[in-house]
């Protein structure tokens, strides 16, 4: 398994993007490799928190949904059953987000696309999973959820499945920790590179449940910057 970094700094959202773009143009890393790392390794730690076989994973149309196509992939390989339900349009899905995507399909993951429409079935479902999977919205969201992603969110709370959120709740402000209504109610978040500001406020540890730091492989010398590498 991937060993967890120890970090000694927490990250805002600004600073999330900029080691991304960091990563990406300085350090010549591809994007695409940073989303396998980063969906291998929360993988690994839902594998190890939880037996859970019926896994839903809940994806939105950024790059935290496309974490969750290849976290839904790895799962697959460790013998889950994972269900990808995508709460957006997949011809609006761009970049690494939409190859995961597309690997995810020529893989015969089982994916479905859920609009207003069908939300009852996917309530239902919901309801049969035994570990949920949050990777609808990532730091770059703030403000209340809204649409399918905010029912989504009221019918995941409602169960009594294990609750994975990737990077951090959908609806919790990464920098404030202020929780939106709704707000995913997480027992286990996989979050990336180094926990984020937000966590410390007094509220926030409601969501997030136990906190697990997930490398994205990101070279040191770029995370020392940032201190969160020794």
């Amino acid at each position: 398994m991937t060993q967890p970094m120890n970090p000694t700094t927490p990250l805002s959202r600004e600073q999330v993007r900029a080691i991304d773009e960091i990563a990406i143009g300085e350090f010549s890393m591809p994007g695409i490799c940073l989303m396998e790392n980063a969906g291998r390794g929360a993988a690994e730690q839902i594998a190890a928190f939880t037996a859970a076989t019926e896994i839903a994973i809940l994806c939105g149309g950024g790059n935290n949904g496309g974490d969750g196509f290849v976290i839904a992939r790895h799962l697959q390989l460790m013998g889950r059953k994972p269900h990808i339900f995508l709460l957006a349009d997949p011809a609006r899905l761009s970049g690494d987000a939409l190859t995961n995507w597309q690997i995810a399909m020529a893989s015969k993951l089982p994916c479905e696309v859920v609009d207003e429409h069908s939300l009852p079935s996917l309530q239902r479902k919901l309801a049969e999973a035994s570990c949920i999977v949050d990777a609808m919205l990532g730091t770059g969201a703030s403000g209340d959820p809204r649409g399918t992603i905010a029912n989504a969110i009221r019918n995941a709370n409602a169960t009594s499945a294990v609750r994975v959120a990737i990077d951090l709740p959908s609806g919790l402000d990464c920098d404030t920790g202020s929780p939106g209504d709704p707000c995913f109610r997480a027992d286990l978040t996989c979050t990336f590179v180094a926990e984020k500001i937000g966590f410390a406020a007094a509220e926030a540890s409601e969501f997030t449940g136990a906190v697990r730091v997930v490398s994205i492989g990101a070279p040191a010398e770029l995370l020392r910057r940032y201190a969160v590498a020794d």
